[in-house]
């Protein structure tokens, strides 16, 4: 007899399940650590891609096992290690006549019309003493240079003579041009201006009272908080009349995103915090898109949002749409495949070889949407190619995945099965798009219209008042869609900010940007100070 087996005779029944027991222990204990050791190490590799390595979907820096390189990894191999030479023939350009300055290398520039020129004209001291029967101007050369002002602030100056009329013994005097806001200073391209500086640049408030200080024009930083609310409290109603307008498209797309308005009243926990609000971008299928606040990411939100829409519901995987689609007959849930896509994307690092079969599935897919876009596919002819080229794409990834879910045993809480279940149990939703050719496969249109958004957050940082936040997504409503059809921003503000006192309440549709393109931008109503360049 061993020792071993000597000391396990000496050993009781309890001692030997306590032993046991506590080796299970020991063992669970240990899996569990592994477990969050690689959880930990997956968001640790996360982080190191968000500061110093490409954040990029496509994953176009990877290195030979398919992991996204960090940012001194990929300027490591990117460097040559000799600099590339190219052989030219040894020739000296002719200068051609229309080159603006003969001591400049850089290529010549270009201007709109819209950019004021101011001409200096610049004394020949040669013949500045001599008669003019002595020579002759046989030509003139131009240089240009673009020069910037400290301040593009301009004080309108309006003289109004005021008159006696001697017949009557009266007195005459035309009135001063209407301002957009009552008893305001502001002319109307100092409030585009203003707007379109926070919202299209993000230049906050504070910093463009700075710069106004700089030029030498002393206001109270309220003052421009206060007319850029009272702006945003004209154009409700053009935002109101957009809404009708998106909520009859055939197919919408919609998101929610944070944004920090207003702060925490009382003695609670946190006094003074600022509070959490959502803008929930919506994106009709006209090119128009909507900025809403509220106050929480509530189900209801969605409910009291778009109310009685009838038609296709384009979202990401949150249950709230699920459950207003649920409950709304007339709506068709369809999901978006780039967040199927961002799920498989982040399991990479658990299971690298499963996760990169299931991406080139989805890069198939996309290929093929590509080349819908290349051919400029439309309605029947889209439908048509979808079902040929789409649909087997899609079938063999669902079905792959399934095959993978039954013959590969893989943990729970691996990002990977996670991304499975996800991309499963919305299969259903994920197939709209196959019959009916006006779902867009993904909804990254919207999220590049959630991008300023973001760039505020960063910028202006937060909302004072929830007010101030409702007033945001008014702007940037019609700001955002401004962009969509092609309609400069400034020019659609200073013509709308003017004409939506006298427009007529019923055809204030006639005002949103899609509309105001074909009825009033070929004559928009202008500022004196633009006036004043033409």
């Amino acid at each position: 007899m061993t020792p071993l087996e000597d000391k396990a005779t000496q050993l009781s029944r309890d001692e030997i399940v306590a032993l046991l027991a506590s080796q299970q222990e020991l063992a669970d204990r240990n899996a569990a650590l592994t477990n969050r050791n690689a959880e930990l190490q997956r968001q640790l590799e996360w982080f190191k891609r968000q500061l110093f390595g490409s954040k990029s979907e496509r994953r176009l820096a990877l290195d030979p096992d398919g992991r996204q390189l960090f940012l001194g990894e990929q300027l490591a191999q990117g460097l040559p290690s000799e600099t590339p030479t190219e052989t030219v023939r040894g020739y000296a350009r002719r200068r051609s006549q229309g080159d603006q300055d003969e001591s400049s290398d850089e290529p010549a520039p270009r201007f709109d019309p819209s950019v004021p020129v101011e001409e200096i004209h610049i004394p020949n001291p040669e013949i500045e003493n001599l008669p003019p029967e002595s020579y002759d101007i046989v030509g003139e050369k131009v240089t240009l240079r673009l020069a910037q002002r400290p301040g593009s602030y301009v004080v309108l100056r309006y003289v109004r003579p005021v008159a006696k009329l001697k017949a009557t013994g009266t007195f005459s005097c035309p009135p001063a041009p209407p301002a957009v806001l009552e008893k305001s200073i502001a002319d109307v391209s100092l409030l585009a201006g203003i707007v379109n500086d926070k919202f299209l640049y993000h230049l906050p408030l504070y910093r463009q009272h700075q710069r106004m200080l700089a030029s030498g024009i002393h206001l109270d930083r309220s003052t421009l908080t206060h007319w850029v609310h009272r702006v945003g409290a004209l154009l409700e109603p053009i935002y109101e009349a957009q809404w009708a307008s998106v909520l009859s498209s055939a197919v919408l797309v919609m998101d929610e995103t944070p944004i920090k308005a207003g702060r925490v009243k009382g003695f609670g926990r946190h006094p003074g915090r600022m509070k959490t609000c959502f803008f929930w971008p919506v994106y009709g299928d006209q090119d128009e898109t909507l900025f809403p606040v509220s106050k929480t990411r509530a189900h209801g939100v969605v409910r009291e949002l778009l109310g009685p829409f009838a038609g296709v519901l384009l979202s990401d995987g949150y249950e709230a749409y699920n459950r207003y689609a649920a409950q709304n007959a007339q709506v068709v849930q369809a999901q978006c495949w780039a967040h199927v896509r961002r799920h498989i994307l982040e399991s990479e690092s658990a299971e690298l070889e499963l996760s990169r079969q299931a991406l080139d599935l989805i890069s198939a897919l996309y290929a093929q949407e590509a080349a819908i876009r290349e051919q400029g596919l439309e309605d029947g002819a889209k439908l048509e190619f979808r079902a040929m080229h789409c649909k087997p794409v899609v079938d063999t990834f669902f079905n792959w995945l399934r095959e993978v879910s039954e013959k590969h045993i893989l943990l729970p809480s691996s990002p990977f099965t996670k991304a499975v279940s996800y991309a499963l149990e919305r299969e259903k939703a994920l197939r709209v798009f196959l019959e009916d050719p006006h779902v867009p496969v993904d909804t990254n249109h919207l999220e590049r219209e959630i991008r300023p958004i973001a760039m505020g957050r960063r910028s202006w940082l937060f909302c004072w008042t929830e007010v101030g936040a409702k007033y945001v997504g008014i702007i940037q409503s019609l700001l955002r869609t401004c962009r969509l059809q092609g309609v400069d921003p400034y020019t659609y503000l200073v013509d709308v900010l003017q004409r939506i006192e006298s427009h007529p309440a019923r055809e204030v549709h006639l005002l949103t940007p899609r509309l105001w393109k074909d009825h009033f931008a070929a004559n928009p109503l202008r500022s004196h100070i633009d006036r004043s360049h033409e």
